[in-house]
């Protein structure tokens, strides 16, 4: 009795010290990034009874069954799934908020206003060179504001295609560090210290990559995963074991990107690669309703321009050049070539017909009503995709404070676990003592 009580307490102490050993590493971890909370699985020990009497089951104490990493496989999909959603609408809403502002702040509305208005002005006296003059500065304003807003998008556009860009180079970089984990994965022993910190390693790269793109993951006994980046035409994984495929980005002539993956075409849901492809689309319609606009403007004024006379009584010139918003410009900058008066009038022609026929084509082609319907299309896109935005963040947010609840280390918890392990393990010295005082006493019988 007294030696089983001596190994019964021998086991106690061995598994608090364990337990001890896990509470101190997880509250040394508590703000490390990727942890996840260990705890310490334990099973008694039985065997056989005294006297050959396999009937009869002594209990022989306890011991450590395995080091448990406090993850569900469920919770950590959900969060990589909503966080992925989420990391899109980023990336969508930051650059179409750039679209936008670059549109509004370029002032093309007001410059088409003003160029309107300046004609409405020169109504008054056709002939008179300042007002001429302040047609020419107003047709000059606006080709400018559409040369300006064709820069700025076009640098939207690009800081768009560099992020796309590091982005692929990132889940490239994400995908071999997985393969190699995978691979020690395969040869680490079951529930080793080694294991759980390469399972800490392997869930935090998931999370990483499912940044910038929707994964699908399949875990293998050992540990290690096979990893499926959005839907390919092939079915192909990116990661499978020690292998990885390469992620590739092709750049269209409208400015638009498209993936591949092993050189086959790739289709993203989720993730800022996503995110940063859907605001390249709207880029690249927002920029042909521009050029659309510009080149009906040039249009719609140098065609009235041919069909009056200008002041000097010569046939109409143009008055605009360019059929894009990049290359919109003035066609002349001499005042008198303002047409006001119609065909065949003579110098110095007071008649304004041209004039109006020219305002009556403008009125017609409404250039302020498109330019305001695609600052409404771009403003009603960013408010659409900011409440959806929110919305996912608000679930993506719920999912990790989930998972963080099971995963996490409550220093409050762990506080009870070292004095319950602490007591446990004098509790089980206790033992030991008093087995070694029976022993001692049946040594002393004569």
């Amino acid at each position: 009795m007294a030696s089983d009580l001596l190994s019964i307490g021998l086991s106690g102490a061995k598994a608090a010290r364990i337990g001890l050993d896990v509470t101190a590493q997880n509250i040394s971890n508590a703000a490390t990034e990727g942890y996840v909370r260990r705890s310490v699985g334990l099973t008694e020990v039985a065997s056989t009874g005294y006297n050959q009497n396999t009937r009869d089951v002594s209990l022989s104490g306890v011991r450590v069954d395995m080091i448990v990493r406090n993850a569900d496989a469920f919770r950590q999909s959900e969060v990589r799934r909503t966080g992925a959603d989420t990391a899109r609408a980023n990336a969508e809403v930051t650059g179409l908020g750039n679209i936008e502002a670059a549109l509004e702040q370029s002032g093309i509305y007001t410059a088409i206003t003003g160029f309107d208005a300046s004609l409405q002005k020169l109504k008054e006296d056709p002939v008179d060179t300042s007002l001429r003059a302040s047609v020419i500065e107003s047709a000059r304003t606006m080709g400018a504001t559409f040369q300006i807003a064709a820069k700025e998008m076009d640098a939207v556009g690009k800081g768009l295609r560099f992020e796309a860009a590091d982005g692929v180079t990132q889940v490239n970089r994400i995908a071999g560090e997985l393969a190699r984990t995978n691979l020690r994965l395969a040869r680490a022993a079951d529930a080793s210290s080694d294991q759980t910190a390469l399972l800490d390693q392997r869930d935090k790269l998931l999370a990483d990559l499912s940044q910038y793109g929707d994964i699908a993951t399949t875990m293998a006994q050992d540990g290690s995963v096979t990893v499926t980046l959005g839907t390919s035409a092939a079915g192909t994984p990116l990661v499978s074991g020690g292998d990885t495929k390469a992620l590739a980005m092709t750049t269209a002539g409208d400015g638009t990107v498209s993936y591949t993956l092993d050189s086959g075409a790739l289709t993203l849901a989720g993730g800022s690669l996503a995110g940063q492809q859907l605001a390249l689309g709207k880029l690249a319609q927002l920029g042909t309703d521009l050029d659309t606009l510009a080149g009906s403007i040039v249009t719609t004024v140098n065609t009235a321009q041919a069909a009056g006379t200008d002041r000097n009584g010569n046939p109409g010139a143009d008055l605009l050049t360019g059929s894009t918003a990049e290359t919109i410009a003035l066609a002349t900058g001499d005042p008198a070539k303002i047409v006001t008066a119609p065909a065949n009038a003579p110098k110095n022609s007071r008649d304004p017909a041209g004039l109006e026929a020219l305002r009556g084509a403008l009125a017609t082609a409404d250039p302020a009503g498109k330019m305001d319907a695609i600052l409404f299309d771009v403003s009603a896109t960013v408010s659409g995709r900011t409440v959806t935005r929110d919305a996912l963040a608000t679930i993506s947010g719920a999912a990790k404070t989930a998972l963080s609840a099971q995963t996490g280390v409550d220093l409050d918890t762990e506080g009870v676990n070292l004095v319950r392990y602490q007591q446990a393990f004098q509790a089980s010295g206790r033992v030991m003592q008093v087995a070694a005082s029976l022993f001692d006493s049946l040594l002393q019988i004569r």
